[in-house]
């Protein structure tokens, strides 16, 4: 039997996610046995960025924000991009999402510019977080404790810099969601 076989996983993006950021962490938790939905704005498929264009390979989406319930899911993935998390931080179906999430000790991965979303969330506060160098500010700014590394665990929550940083950031990913929930207080 696979590790993660009856784990449900949500993934919640829109057009402009970095292609990989999202590709590679569905493919990594669907391997050890997942159900990997994707959640996003509008219905049908969205759009990722590859390599500085628009990657020829959409994905499908599973949900549209409102139909998906953060009950029936026992983890979270938050592709970056630069386009991504700036086109949905501020979808209050989206930050809610994560809120649920995130006071219910489920795993919560972000990557890259992903952690915008938990900014605008207000759940960063007091936590060891990593990111993509430009938002360092924002998050030390929201109260995050920024370190330079490439995966950052703060008690279920996963955040790594970076494509380079996949590998570490996936199996982290994994390692958290066979933890279960954690005990972690979050900011109001």
């Amino acid at each position: 039997m696979k590790k993660l076989t009856g784990k449900k996983v949500a993934i919640i993006a829109t057009d402009g996610f970095e292609y990989s950021e999202l590709v590679e962490p569905a493919m990594a938790l669907k391997a050890e046995g997942a159900t990997v939905e994707v959640i996003a704005p509008h219905e049908g498929e969205i759009k990722g960025w590859k390599d500085g264009h628009w990657s020829l390979n959409p994905v499908r989406v599973t949900h549209i924000l409102g139909a998906a319930n953060a009950l029936e899911y026992d983890a979270l993935v938050l592709p970056g991009g630069v386009i991504n998390p700036d086109a949905i931080r501020t979808n209050e179906l989206v930050l809610a999402f994560v809120q649920s999430m995130m006071l219910s000790g489920k795993p919560v991965a972000a990557i890259c510019h992903g952690p915008q979303i938990l900014i605008n969330a207000e759940v960063v506060r007091g936590r060891k977080m990593t990111s993509y160098e430009s938002i360092r500010k924002d998050l030390e700014n929201a109260g995050a404790i920024w370190l330079d590394e490439k995966v950052v665990v703060d008690k279920g929550l996963v955040t790594s810099r970076n494509p380079d940083d996949l590998p570490a950031f996936c199996s982290k990913l994994i390692e958290e969601i066979l933890e279960g929930r954690h005990i972690r207080a979050v900011a109001a």
